[in-house]
């Protein structure tokens, strides 16, 4: 089988992935991307680092493909989803997640999202007209 993305690690970046293996707390995608590049780096074929790994083989070729035309930080790091931009802000998202988290409105068990949508409108119009 022809290999397309061939990975060969420095030994600065294999004692990275080493590091990051042996200790700490990690997102385990982040572990298995590290895992995947150690086994390619030492000639595994896809088949068998995505048995070992408990990936699908096109993981394996992402990992691969993002560490040649990139480099280590970008095949480790998430990659951005496709389509659309996000709709919210950070500072949004977070007084999002508060509102869903705090009390429902008066006469109501829970919140809805037709309720967490208005409330949302209220707020950052409020926002809006304090800042403008």
């Amino acid at each position: 089988m022809h290999i397309r993305y061939r990975v060969d690690l420095d030994e600065a970046e294999h004692n990275e992935l080493a590091a990051l293996l042996n200790g700490g707390t990690h997102v385990v995608r982040k572990i298995k991307r590290a895992q995947i590049l150690l086994a390619a780096d030492a000639g595994v074929s896809d088949e068998q680092i995505a048995g070992t790994v408990s990936v699908g083989v096109s993981t394996v070729y992402r990992a691969r493909r993002r560490f040649v035309e990139g480099n280590l930080e970008a095949a480790l790091s998430e990659e951005a989803p496709p389509g659309a931009s996000r709709k919210l802000s950070g500072k949004e998202t977070a007084l999002l997640v508060a509102t869903a988290c705090s009390a429902p409105p008066a006469g109501r068990k829970r919140w809805t999202l037709e309720l967490l949508a208005d409330e949302m409108v209220r707020l950052t119009e409020h926002d809006s007209l304090s800042r403008g």
